[in-house]
């Protein structure tokens, strides 16, 4: 018999080996250029004040009790839900505790044995791991390629789900949406899609923005990025949110949320539908970034295409991206190194993630900083 102690020690060997070990880091001083909290709203003192005179207005309990099914569940909550699903105009919505949560017990419980789950190979771990749950058949098309969705597409059994996000967390990149659905209409599939990443910048999403939320058989948007909170709503037909209900085990199977982070949520929500002046200054950050950031021809490295919030540097190996991050991080800026096996082999990364608190000399310094550190 295998001592599981060894097993530990020895997995934990390996990843130290590769250079790809995991530790966890208190939070520090440094101009951070890691987090998600894109617009600000995770540090903004009127948002919290907004938050606080909610919860004085609508005193509850600390704790929701028990799960929606059983004691949690409020009036508070599903007008909630009403709310952001008008918000984001679709039909119905399903709040979940956490964008995993939503993803997970979407994935796991929608697709049966004998149906299709067609997914872009930069897909979340969290849409892996749902689809993994699940006993249909699991496919991955090559990253935004029409060509390869296709040919996936033309095998496809049963009912059909294909999964994208509409800003990919560790490029920021888009897909071509329409083109996307013109596919998945063809063949009949039907197009979830995750905007995690999208919400702030695009306000509710790239999906509204482009008018083409009437499309989607479903959408997963989650509060814990650019609206500073925690936790995810499924969007779709009021048909998908009653299913969810009753099939989809991460959300049956624990408590609710408790009523501050409704709260949270609901100001956040508010908050975020008069967030022009953040979002045009996180843009200007984002054009003052990629208009500074000058590798020259001869580097190795490069940097990703993307107008989002994430902007990537390929360093093709743990090491350099390990030692780029570290030397940032010396010159006051929370920079991180993205490792394989998050990313895969041979793109890893340093991933800057701009603000609308972020000042413009911030970003040009950063920016130059990189300039001096690759282009030596």
């Amino acid at each position: 018999m295998i001592s599981a102690a060894n097993f530990i020690k020895n997995r934990l060997a390996e990843r130290q080996q590769a250079g790809s070990y995991r530790t966890l880091k208190p939070e520090n001083t440094l101009i951070d250029f890691c987090s998600n909290d894109y617009l600000g709203f995770a540090r903004s003192s009127a948002l919290k004040n907004k938050i606080d005179k909610e919860l004085n207005d609508h005193p509850n309990l600390t704790g929701s009790t028990g799960s929606r099914l059983i004691s949690g569940n409020l009036d508070y909550t599903e007008t909630l839900e009403y709310e952001i699903a008008t918000l984001f105009k679709a039909g119905a919505g399903l709040l979940f505790n956490s964008g995993y949560d939503a993803n997970v017990g979407l994935l796991s419980s929608l697709p049966q044995r004998g149906d299709t789950i067609i997914t872009d190979e930069l897909i979340h771990a969290s849409i892996i791991d749902g689809a993994r749950l699940s006993h249909a058949n699991r496919y991955t098309f090559k990253h935004n390629d029409l060509i390869s969705l296709e040919s996936k597409l033309q095998h496809a059994k049963g009912v059909c789900y294909v999964v994208i996000e509409s800003i990919y967390s560790m490029d920021g990149d888009t897909p071509p949406l329409v083109e996307i659905l013109n596919l998945t209409e063809k063949y009949g599939a039907n197009l979830i899609v995750d905007e995690a990443h999208a919400v702030g910048l695009y306000q509710t999403g790239i999906v509204t923005q482009s008018g083409l939320q009437d499309r989607f058989f479903a959408r997963v948007i989650t509060f814990g990025k650019a609206l500073g909170c925690h936790g995810a709503i499924v969007l779709g037909s009021n048909a998908l949110r009653q299913y969810l209900i009753n099939f989809a085990r991460s959300f049956i199977y624990t408590t609710a949320a408790p009523f501050h982070q409704l709260a949270c949520i609901r100001m956040a929500c508010n908050e975020l539908q008069h967030a022009d002046e953040q979002i045009n200054t996180l843009r200007s950050n984002i054009n003052l970034f990629r208009q500074t950031i000058k590798l020259s021809a001869t580097t190795p490295y490069k940097l990703i295409n993307s107008d989002s919030a994430i902007q990537c540097i390929l360093l093709n190996s743990n090491q350099k991206a390990i030692e780029a991050a570290t030397y940032l991080q010396g010159q006051g800026f929370d920079v991180r190194a993205i490792l394989s096996p998050t990313v895969p082999l041979g793109s890893e990364r340093i991933r800057i993630c701009l603000h609308a608190f972020n000042t413009s000399d911030e970003v040009g310094l950063l920016a130059n900083k990189i300039n001096n550190l690759l282009n030596e």
